[in-house]
């Protein structure tokens, strides 16, 4: 069985095929540009694969992701340039008629997390997924499903207690100023400092100010969803980084529920290589391929 993927982000678009085990056999990569040169070229990449039974779409939002909304399958009010309102679904299901699973970004990546922690043997209630990069995004599965139904999560736009060091930044949010997105994604490096975070070295204390925002993104998640584990991935995300999320982490907690270990309960990705969306999109894929072949029940 052939699978389609697509992890469409801001930056990149990522398009895959691959089977029911989820591995991939082509990909390709090409920049986010206009919707229609992006579009056209996702349509181009999967025209070479005749027998696709079902695609996967893990999108940058927001997105609409109500069946019953005239919307739904859209980008919706998203600050990328030339992407508002952009309907996605259904250009590609004119192309290709086959059942099309379609969440966010982070979405994919917490159900690609959640399913590679399956097949290695370690069934989770519940996981929860961050991603810490150009934007903050978190997504939630719980007992093998998708939280969210009116709409998916918005982990990255909560509020924040500020930190003592960095009072007089604004932040960078177009909607909200200093949310943790505001606060803690990647471009607030260059906001602060005029350098791209990948150039400011990690002795620098202002990764100590994200990772200290970071973790109380992950104490709300802790507190309100109770995971069994987080996942931080994204472009500012790194062990090294993650340490000081877990020292920042405890001393918010305080002890106050359990979670264990925190080296196996706040982890980076382990899916490699950023794979965690294209695995999750070629699983949702082929849920929804199942959920289209099983027989609709009949009224006696």
């Amino acid at each position: 069985m052939l699978l389609g993927s697509v992890e469409a982000g801001g930056t990149k678009f990522v398009c895959a095929v691959g089977n029911e085990d989820f591995k991939v056999q082509e990909s390709v990569t090409f920049p986010t540009t206009t919707p229609e040169e992006t579009l056209r070229k996702t349509l181009a990449f999967f025209k070479k694969f005749a027998d696709l039974k079902a695609i996967g779409v893990s999108s940058f939002g927001p997105i609409e992701i109500r069946k019953s909304s005239p919307k739904y399958g859209y980008i919706t009010n998203t600050p990328k340039p030339g992407w508002k309102d952009t309907d996605f679904v259904n250009k590609l299901q004119a192309s290709f008629p086959v059942p099309i699973a379609w969440t966010t970004d982070v979405n994919g990546s917490a159900y690609g997390e959640y399913i590679a922690y399956k097949k290695a043997g370690l069934q989770l209630s519940s996981l929860a997924y961050y991603t810490v990069g150009t934007g903050i995004g978190a997504g939630i599965v719980t007992d093998g499903k998708l939280v969210g139904s009116e709409g998916h999560p918005e982990l990255g736009h909560v509020y924040l207690k500020r930190h003592s060091a960095d009072l007089n930044f604004k932040g960078i949010c177009p909607y909200h100023g200093d949310c943790l997105e505001g606060l803690a994604s990647g471009p607030t490096f260059k906001a602060r400092l005029g350098i791209a975070g990948q150039d400011v070295p990690l002795t620098d204390p202002t990764w100590n100010i994200i990772a200290y925002y970071v973790a109380q993104g992950v104490m709300q998640a802790t507190l309100a969803l109770r995971p069994s584990k987080i996942v931080i991935g994204g472009g500012v995300s790194s062990e090294a980084f993650l340490k000081k999320v877990r020292l920042h982490f405890k001393k918010l907690l305080n002890d106050y529920v359990a979670v264990g270990d925190l080296e196996q309960y706040i982890v980076t990705p382990k899916v490699p290589h950023n794979g965690s969306a294209i695995m999750g999109s070629l699983a949702l894929a082929l849920a929804e391929y199942q959920k289209s072949a099983q027989p609709k029940a009949t009224n006696a």
